[in-house]
């Protein structure tokens, strides 16, 4: 296991913080040393955690893993300590916590937009935009915004998501901030949302998802590694980073599907959530270490 980095004494001033000084949060925000989304090497790896808002709380087996947000916390500081890790995904409640923390200089924030559709819902497809708004991050000095994108032929409720999804896309354009768009062709499987990673349907998500929007000079993919990732990479000419896959899996599987698909043209790095934050042997610095030197062969650059 890793060593724990926060203590008891840092979550009661988080806790503190909240109750009696708000403004706090939003000055830490306004104040924390920024740096370009691309630099040194132009990769980036950003560490993701915005899953429990979509109420998914399992990692694995265990159903209530990420629920414990002091660990989840303290396992994101672990993670944006070590070396190469350019960044964090998370809703306004996470990054909220980590700038209070004081764990964010020098890391790029990537906001997450849409968490309506909330896992295992009857409205799941109905994909609204629960958090962060493109104004709200503009103002609060997020670096990045990220959206999901499950298309269902079958499921009326797509449309209205994808309508919203080319509003963001449009309000990004026009602020000049950068919008991650993670697509997936989705169906209904016995009362839950199943999503196709055959090849095939990856690049038809691709196609669908980058057409979004009066303007894709700002927008970026978000793609699962899936077989033949060669086709899905000739599909765009976005800039892409790759997610992270099911915690289940073995991690030297994991491991080398990234190594193979980063090495691809069009992809800049990775967005990894519970794959890194809860491997299986609970190191947490261990795991993001080696995903760090996929994303970075050649060293951390000198600007970490």
């Amino acid at each position: 296991m890793t060593t724990a980095l926060l203590t008891g004494e840092d979550f009661a001033r988080l806790r503190d913080v909240r109750a009696f000084g708000p403004s706090a949060i939003t000055g830490a925000l306004a104040n924390r040393r920024r740096r370009p989304v691309l630099q040194g090497d132009g990769r980036l790896f950003i560490v993701a955690a915005d899953h429990p808002a979509r109420g998914a709380l399992a990692v694995g087996s265990d159903a209530t893993a990420m629920a414990n947000r002091y660990e989840l916390l303290d396992r994101l500081a672990i993670a944006l300590s070590r070396p190469g890790v350019d960044g964090v995904l998370g809703t306004p409640d996470i990054i909220d916590d980590l700038a209070a923390l004081g764990l964010l200089d020098d890391k790029i924030i990537v906001g997450s937009m849409n968490r309506g559709g909330l896992r295992g819902a009857a409205f799941e497809m109905d994909d609204r935009y629960t958090g962060y708004d493109v104004d709200g991050m503009v103002e609060a000095g997020i670096d990045f915004a990220k959206t999901l994108i499950r298309v269902n032929l079958a499921d009326p409720a797509t449309a209205p998501t994808l309508t919203a999804t080319a509003d963001a896309v449009n309000r990004a354009a026009a602020a000049k901030l950068p919008i991650m768009l993670e697509p997936f062709m989705s169906e209904w499987v016995d009362g839950r949302i199943v999503n196709d990673l055959s090849t095939d349907a990856v690049i038809l998500s691709v196609a669908i998802a980058s057409g979004l929007g009066n303007s894709s000079a700002y927008t970026w993919m978000k793609l699962p590694v899936v077989p033949d990732m060669e086709r899905v990479m000739e599909a765009t000419t976005l800039p892409t980073l790759l997610l992270g896959g099911d915690a289940g899996v073995d991690p030297d599987e994991t491991f080398a599907a990234w190594e193979d698909a980063l090495s691809l043209p069009g992809v800049r790095g990775l967005t990894v959530g519970r794959t890194l934050l809860y491997p299986p042997d609970g190191d947490v610095a261990a795991a993001v270490d080696t995903a760090a030197s996929l994303v970075h062969p050649a060293g951390v650059p000198a600007s970490f």
